[in-house]
């Protein structure tokens, strides 16, 4: 059986909002990016799964493979890289022939973040105020969050529009767009950055029948949270900000971006969804 046959014959028995369709999706390995591709797969999506950790990018793919019947590719990618951006997207493409969702996930929460890595407690908090920040960490936290979502919807939007297909594409912002952050200006920046993005593109792309929108999760149970989490002040701070009174899941934020991505949401272009336990409305 070839590539082809393999994948029109596992299309054939699939089922759900996503089925036989190809999601692209970022910052894989962990996180909101993960439980995304976990429920893009889960409902009938082949996974492009992208992410710069090789090691646990694999080993993510492979635990998806393993419980889904979907096609899913593990494709090494630094989205701050152009180079690095355009070969996942031609690797995608090549791969299984177009691309129909795009999850743009991959993201840090400052210069020296690394997911899955425990935060280093000997940071001052005052050099992460803005008067004290290097430019060049501003740089680098800008160039993953904010040009790096930018470079990941470019890149799949021209091949969509050159091959006259439709398609969607979601965005992970924050709340930290719309709620100033004392210490994450970078971050916040970043984020309020990706909104706008989302809905110049979103009107941009309109005459091509490619929707993009975008969500702004609050506190979420993921690597980004997790320092806060193991400090009790952290966590009462997160808790105190949160009418809930709880943290969201990245189940959570999938189910929200799984909405944008489907047909569900035929009528939603350039909007950011806010899935955040009530921090603000409106």
């Amino acid at each position: 059986m070839t590539m082809q046959q393999d994948q029109t014959h596992r299309t054939s028995e699939l089922s759900g909002r996503l089925a036989g369709r190809v999601a692209l999706v970022t910052g894989g390995s962990s996180g909101i990016g993960r439980a995304c591709a976990e429920r893009y797969a889960e409902e009938g999506a082949h996974v492009v799964l992208a992410d710069r950790d090789e090691a646990r990018g694999t080993e993510a793919a492979a635990a998806l493979r393993a419980r889904t019947n979907v096609r899913v590719l593990f494709v090494p990618v630094d989205v701050a890289d152009e180079s690095s951006v355009e070969a996942m997207v031609a690797t995608a493409w090549q791969e299984f022939g177009t691309i129909d969702t795009v999850l743009a996930a991959a993201g840090v929460a400052s210069a020296t973040y690394v997911s899955g890595a425990p935060s280093d407690q000997s940071v001052d908090p005052a050099s992460r105020q803005l008067i004290n920040l290097p430019v060049a960490d501003w740089q680098r936290v800008l160039d993953v969050n904010l040009t790096g979502v930018m470079l990941t919807d470019r890149a799949v939007a021209r091949r969509m529009v050159a091959a006259g297909r439709p398609g969607t594409i979601v965005n992970i912002a924050s709340s930290a767009a719309r709620i100033a952050l004392p210490g994450a200006a970078d971050y916040s920046v970043s984020k309020a950055g990706v909104v706008m993005l989302t809905q110049v593109l979103a009107a941009e792309l309109l005459p091509y029948n490619i929707r993009v929108n975008a969500i702004g999760p609050g506190f979420i149970e993921t690597p980004m949270t997790q320092s806060m989490r193991d400090d009790p002040e952290g966590r009462a701070r997160m808790l105190s900000m949160t009418p809930m009174g709880r943290l969201g899941t990245p189940r959570e934020m999938a189910n929200a971006a799984l909405y944008l991505a489907c047909d569900e949401s035929s009528y939603t272009t350039g909007h950011t969804l806010y899935p955040n336990g009530g921090m603000f409305t409106g």
